[in-house]
């Protein structure tokens, strides 16, 4: 396992929990969280044994989103554009694409580009008295890391554009009823509580997990017609596997399945 400065990693058997420890700072990113981050996310995609992981902030904050400070204090030339694109892109998509499910759970404040990477995860567990929040109408900036691609799917045009406009703070519950997020639970009880269903995910098939993530995926951007075609090739993968064989045998058994995930 790789040393970190500013993210902690774990492991709960077959469940991998990823936090961002920068506590002093909210979790804001700064040049090293994102290197390490990106590190962490790789190491867990690219280990079969962890079969879900867990997104979540150490202290008080899920994350205040961008390091201001960091911003300010960069001399010479900077491109916001360049940083965006290589240095968070890479991150979230790496979340976003994994083989594996990804559960953000979310602890406090969760705003700016943190909100992209909670909203980035496959499923999503707040605390009672955590909330979203696009704060950048108060710095006169726009929300980043894909936020408005997961605001207008999830809220549709003009509720997403209202909630980046006003500045609103979305409380837990409001997130549950929007959709934002999956589960609501008390705050002290907020990891326990994820990471005990990461690891009733971790029972599950790990292909149907992988290609069913794909398949929404692929079908939050497509036509019904190409849909079908790519659940009729991602089921092909599926159905001509070790694990769908020992699926039905443990099932006729009477029995656990053992999966392999191939």
């Amino acid at each position: 396992m790789s040393e970190y400065e500013t993210v902690a990693f774990e492991r709960h058997g077959q469940v991998a929990v990823v936090s961002l420890n920068r506590p002093d700072a909210l979790n804001s990113f700064d040049a090293t969280l994102r290197r390490e981050l990106l590190q962490a996310v790789r190491e867990v995609n690219g280990d079969d044994a962890i079969r879900v992981a867990v997104l979540t902030g150490a202290g008080r904050a899920f994350s205040a989103g961008a390091d201001l400070q960091e911003s300010a204090s960069v001399e010479g030339d900077f491109s916001v554009e360049e940083q965006l694109n290589e240095e968070y892109k890479p991150i979230l998509m790496g979340i976003t694409e994994a083989p594996k499910p990804w559960i953000s759970a979310v602890n406090g404040a969760c705003a700016g580009v943190g909100s992209a990477f909670a909203m980035a995860c496959d499923l999503t567990v707040m605390a009672d008295n955590a909330y979203i929040y696009q704060a950048f109408t108060a710095i006169s900036l726009v929300p980043d890391g894909g936020a408005t691609w997961h605001l207008v799917r999830t809220l549709g045009r003009k509720r997403a554009y209202e909630v980046i406009a006003t500045g609103e703070k979305i409380s837990a519950e409001k997130c549950l009823d929007w959709g934002l997020c999956n589960r609501v639970v008390p705050a002290e009880e907020l990891l326990s509580r994820a990471v005990g269903w990461a690891e009733e995910l971790a029972g599950r098939a790990p292909l149907s997990l992988r290609y069913a993530k794909q398949a929404l995926n692929e079908a939050i951007e497509n036509g019904v017609g190409a849909t079908i075609s790519n659940e009729a090739r991602l089921q092909a993968i599926c159905i001509d596997s070790e694990d769908a064989r020992e699926g039905v045998l443990a099932f006729i058994e009477k029995r656990a399945p053992e999966w392999k995930g191939r």
